[in-house]
């Protein structure tokens, strides 16, 4: 619950882990990713100082680092002591672009980058984030005290550190752990997935989470051109091989030298450019169009494609020697029709996606999460996101999103539109049982000024709680 919180309220993952992988946590936190290695590592050594600040702390810290940038921790204890952390990172309390830039010796643009992708907190926003922190470290503690033996594996399984990768259902967490180990190697990938599973995404973050990331990160869709055209994008050529060649051209491998090129819907590429590809694979050389003298690049190739390629090397259609250069390390994205738990925490990314900044974020009402939880989705991810820029555009400065502005061709699971079958009191009280719930974590089980903060009595409040078995006192 701590974890969805702080993402839904203040833009901040939390992670446990335990204290030797402090320093890598705080490194991989997004805003740090987009600046230098050398400003990562800065932030890692202060997790020695974070450490000694988490021994014998009862609550969460603020660890405030370079800029303003800061980390909210609690300790997490067991038998032996502290034994690890919840961290939740990252946020800023105040900096202009100016002053991160000056202060980090980086370029506007880099700064401007975190800034953009940075929450800012409040004062009294760290102390929420505080609080929730404490919640989740405690929560660890009692998993550490009861199962000792399995407390550092448990701790280990939470941590996530691809924030570009959304999702905490069993299917996409099974990925994001082998895209840890794949982002560490330098070897080939292949990445299996239906269309609008986010096949270009999982190789960004192969590339920005690897050994290249200070390198380019090339990208070319195989299916966008016609074989003549996508060799030459892809070789380059010299002046005068074809008519228009009038100049040399560079091509894209010789670009990504020394980084990362992804190759989409790999498995549209014709026979003739498949033995080049291979050839680039186990030799690292390659000829221009028209040329006669060979270029040696070193790039990391990760491959994509929604089609089987195996059953397409069973059928001959594409080479049987390049299928298995390409499948040294294979990864297979789930649809989102098998990981719909992490529909909601989609759903809410999205909407700070494409919500213009100078308006409040909606509410995506209950009805309307019905029906979108009840669709398939054969454009997966893709395909939900553009529903929920639709959806942002039709509602107009309204707070609330209902299934009125959902496409008609998503009620009933892609066909006629169906009236909805959920009962209008159980909505109701679905939707203040969750209002309450999260009001008294907001404010740390103070009923009094919850009440305040929705507008009711604390009587009424009282008899709310009574009535939907909420607890008010835990």
């Amino acid at each position: 619950m701590a974890r969805e919180l702080l993402r839904d309220w203040f833009g901040l993952e939390l992670s446990a882990v335990s204290l030797d992988q402090l320093g890598d946590t705080l490194a991989e936190a997004e805003a740090y990713r987009l600046l230098s290695r050398t400003v990562a590592e800065r932030c890692a050594s202060d997790a020695a100082a974070l450490t000694d600040a988490l021994q014998g702390a009862t609550g969460a810290v603020v660890h405030r680092g370079v800029a303003g940038l800061c980390a909210v921790a609690a300790p997490i204890y067991g038998a032996a002591g502290v034994v690890g952390a919840a961290v939740a990172t990252l946020a800023r309390t105040a900096d202009s672009e100016g002053e991160l830039a000056a202060l980090l010796c980086v370029t506007a643009e880099e700064a401007r980058a975190v800034l953009e992708r940075t929450a800012v907190l409040s004062e009294q926003d760290l102390l929420h984030a505080k609080d929730l922190v404490a919640q989740a470290a405690r929560a660890a503690s009692r998993l550490a005290a009861s199962d000792p033996e399995n407390a550092g594996q448990a701790l280990a399984s939470g941590r996530h550190p691809f924030l570009e990768m959304i999702g905490t259902a069993p299917a996409i967490l099974e990925v994001t752990k082998l895209v840890e180990k794949v982002a560490k190697s330098h070897a080939t990938a292949l990445i299996h997935g239906e269309s609008g599973t986010g096949k270009e995404l999982v190789a960004r973050a192969i590339h920005y989470h690897g050994p290249r990331a200070k390198k380019p990160f090339v990208v070319q869709n195989c299916s966008a051109f016609n074989d003549n055209l996508l060799e030459s994008a892809l070789f380059g050529h010299v002046r005068g091989a074809f008519t228009g060649a009038v100049k040399d051209q560079r091509g894209l491998f010789e670009a990504a030298d020394g980084g990362t090129f992804f190759l989409d819907e790999v498995g549209d590429m014709s026979a003739a450019l498949q033995v080049k590809l291979l050839r680039v694979l186990q030799e690292g050389t390659f000829t221009p169009v028209g040329g006669t003298k060979p270029i040696k690049v070193d790039v990391r190739v990760v491959a994509a494609s929604h089609k089987d390629l195996s059953a397409m090397v069973s059928r001959r259609e594409f080479r049987e020697d390049l299928f298995y250069r390409l499948n040294v390390l294979k990864i297979s994205l789930p649809p989102l029709r098998d990981r719909k738990s992490d529909i909601p925490l989609l759903v809410r990314h999205f909407l700070r996606k494409h919500q213009p900044a100078n308006r409040t974020l909606p509410r995506m009402t209950p009805a309307a999460m019905a029906v979108l939880m009840a669709y398939p989705w054969p454009g997966n991810i893709r395909e939900l996101e553009h529903e929920i820029e639709r959806m942002l555009v039709l509602a107009g400065n309204t707070d609330e999103l209902g299934p009125s502005l959902i496409s008609t061709r998503i009620h009933g699971g892609g066909q006629a539109a169906a009236p909805l079958t959920v009962p209008l009191a159980d909505l109701v009280r679905a939707t203040i049982s969750q209002a309450i719930t999260a009001g008294l974590v907001r404010a740390a089980g103070d009923r009094e000024a919850l009440a305040r903060d929705l507008g009711v009595s604390r009587p009424y409040l009282e008899a709310q709680c009574a009535q939907l078995g909420i607890d008010a006192s835990r």
